[in-house]
């Protein structure tokens, strides 16, 4: 009797041993798996005229980590909200142009959220220029749209066109600078993303 126990305790201990071996691995590639999520490098990009969508880019930027950038005109645009809504930026949105920005070179992000205020049915012009003047292929752009009452318009369809190759994910779109529920609601937004 004592032989045998002598035997199969240490067939225990050994089984016993394999099995948490083969647990720890397991956890290991769960491990990288999440490591690998974590890797991707994020950019939070927008432009903010009036400061509405800046205050969504910092709400977002606070969930997501990652870098900050302001896509900013090199020529500034008025202050006077109608000089700037029902001139400059209608001018250039009627005639297609693409005004110069401070560009920033996104060639080392995997993800990048694009904000914009929805301008004459569309997104501002100076991220058009930024998404036009910049090589988005294999990347994730994920739109957030702040407007005064129109909505988010084909913006999102319209980001896809101009950054080539990339993948865009559903926006978050809300009215001005949203409500003391905003930041929830991105919470919740962003859980439903997969990027």
């Amino acid at each position: 009797m004592k032989k045998l126990i002598l035997i199969i305790l240490p067939l225990l201990f050994l089984s016993a041993g394999l099995a948490f071996a083969v647990s720890a691995s397991g956890n290991q590639a769960q491990t990288a798996e999440k490591g690998e999520v974590m890797t991707k490098k994020v950019l939070v990009s927008y432009f903010s005229w009036g400061g509405n969508t800046k205050h969504i880019a910092e709400l977002i930027h606070s969930q997501t980590g990652g870098d900050m950038f302001s896509i900013e005109p090199v020529t500034p645009y008025p202050s006077d909200y109608n000089e700037t809504a029902y001139g400059v930026a209608k001018e250039q949105k009627d005639k297609g142009i693409h005004p110069p920005i401070k560009n920033k070179d996104i060639s080392s992000y995997d993800v990048i959220f694009v904000g914009t205020p929805a301008w004459w049915y569309t997104m501002a012009p100076p991220v058009m220029t930024f998404l036009a003047e910049n090589n988005f292929e294999g990347k994730t752009i994920i739109p957030f749209i702040t407007h005064g009452g129109g909505g988010a318009y084909t913006i999102a369809a319209d980001m896809g066109k101009l950054a080539k190759g990339a993948k865009v994910l559903t926006p978050f779109v809300v009215y001005e600078r949203g409500d003391s529920n905003t930041a929830q609601k991105i919470t919740e937004w962003l859980k439903g993303l997969a990027y």
